[in-house]
């Protein structure tokens, strides 16, 4: 068996900035991570299982398998994946196969074996309502405590927005190629290795979403915590349909970069977490349409060129400052200013472009949150903001947490609302190969 899990993400500054090359993203990885397991399937009981299939599983969730079948194309048209009757279709799974066999076909001379998948989600990928099974750390049927069985059937949970989709196209992609190729032809452990997992991870998230995003999400789950610069969205505009001739010889070529095509910039020297601080996640459970609001500052920018420009500018600059705070460790007084600033900014291009970045709900309980538990250092509704988790810095101690869980339980209580304390943390590790012990029972 190999397995392969990427974390979450929390894009603390540079919502929407990071969609332009002329700006950067300060993204952290999170403790919670997406594991996938992939085994070759036993060709040796029937005709039947020697089939080129490709059966994938996420038993934390209810009708959650499915099953593809694969062929090469000609005309090194790479490989097609077709999903048989059964589950609804679920295109981050359906393309990051395709990519990957693709990848891995034009690499290998001999055919891929029938393979098994697993796909495990830590918990916090999820909310989980109060008083239910889940909230509890009930553990699956097959007594593994580590992965909750959710209850519920895949579309109907609620995500926290730590970032899923980018998590598992990494970790299934990593975890292909791991498990396929000989460590000559890819290793997750070297520079180039991770190089080539970002290039295909990038390019199946974005066909799988349908558009090309700015990747920031991909990165973290790649490398971790660092600071984003997008690449050129003309990079992955002629890789054309998948099963297309000549579409293998494009795929690879992309990955491999032997041309160093990719004008990505990921920095990770620089940025740290202060110690005696961890970065937590407070669930809001609401979620917020990002596609739409996304769209609508955009079309303010286009509006107001000159005066978004200078906005963003400045905002680049906070964000810089905080960043640069971060890394240095400094006082709780100068990061709760630069945090402070940091959100001014973002309110004030959320007042001019008519999109609800930092809401007035979120204003009020961050600004209760800051000024309620000593153990705060400051916070911000991070990514494209909305009403999903809101990223808190704070000091990591026993007394910072259970304050802050009380807080919360108070706010919850008066307010109506569900607010939750996640358990991941930040941190600065990306993708990685995971021990088998691990998964018992899966």
């Amino acid at each position: 068996m190999t397995a392969v899990s990427a974390p979450g993400k929390v894009l603390l500054a540079g919502g929407y900035l990071v969609l332009d090359r002329a700006y950067t993203g300060l993204v952290f990885g999170l403790s919670a991570r997406i594991h996938v397991l992939v085994r070759d399937r036993d060709a040796s009981s029937s005709a039947e299982s020697q089939r080129p299939e490709v059966v994938v599983q996420s038993p934390q969730f209810r009708d959650a398998s499915w099953t593809y079948s694969y062929q090469l194309k000609t005309e090194k048209g790479g490989v097609d994946v077709i999903q048989l009757p059964g589950a609804s279709r679920n295109p981050f799974v359906e393309t990051a196969l395709g990519y990957a066999l693709t990848y891995i076909s034009s690499v290998l001379l001999s055919p891929i074996n029938p393979t098994s998948v697993t796909i495990l989600a830590d918990n916090d990928y999820y909310s989980q309502p109060s008083g239910s099974s889940t909230n509890s750390g009930n553990s699956n049927a097959n007594g593994n405590t580590h992965f909750t069985d959710f209850g519920v059937r895949l579309q109907d949970a609620h995500k926290t927005g730590l970032g899923s989709s980018a998590a598992l196209v990494t970790a299934l992609t990593g975890a292909f190629l791991t498990h396929h190729l000989p460590p000559s032809a890819f290793s997750l452990s070297t520079a180039h290795g991770r190089a080539r997992l970002h290039n295909l991870a990038q390019a199946a998230h974005c066909a799988a979403q349908g558009k090309v995003g700015s990747g920031f999400d991909v990165a973290a789950a790649v490398y971790g915590t660092c600071v984003y610069r997008r690449f050129s969205p003309s990079l992955l505009s002629s890789l054309g349909e998948t099963g297309s001739p000549g579409f293998a010889s494009r795929v690879r070529k992309l990955v491999d970069d032997e041309d160093s095509i990719w004008d990505t910039q990921v920095t990770k020297e620089g940025v740290a977490i202060p110690p005696g601080t961890a970065l937590v996640m407070c669930d809001v459970d609401c979620g917020s349409q990002t596609v739409s609001m996304v769209k609508s500052v955009l079309a303010w920018r286009t509006s107001e060129p000159e005066g978004s420009k200078a906005l963003w500018d400045s905002l680049q600059v906070s964000n810089e400052v905080l960043g640069r705070m971060l890394a240095e460790g400094r006082r709780q007084e100068d990061l709760e200013k630069a945090f402070a600033d940091v959100r001014k900014k973002i309110r004030e291009m959320g007042d001019r472009s008519g999109v609800p970045i930092e809401p007035v709900e979120q204003t009020k309980l961050l600004d209760a949150l800051t000024k309620g538990v000593s153990g705060v250092v400051g916070g911000v509704v991070p990514g494209a903001g909305g009403y999903d988790a809101v990223a808190l810095l704070v000091k990591d101690d026993k007394e910072t947490l259970e304050e802050l869980n009380s807080f919360l339980a108070k706010w919850s209580m008066e307010k109506k609302e569900n607010l939750k304390l996640l358990g991941a943390k930040g941190e600065l590790e990306g993708a990685r190969q995971e021990p088998e012990e691990i998964y018992s029972g899966f």
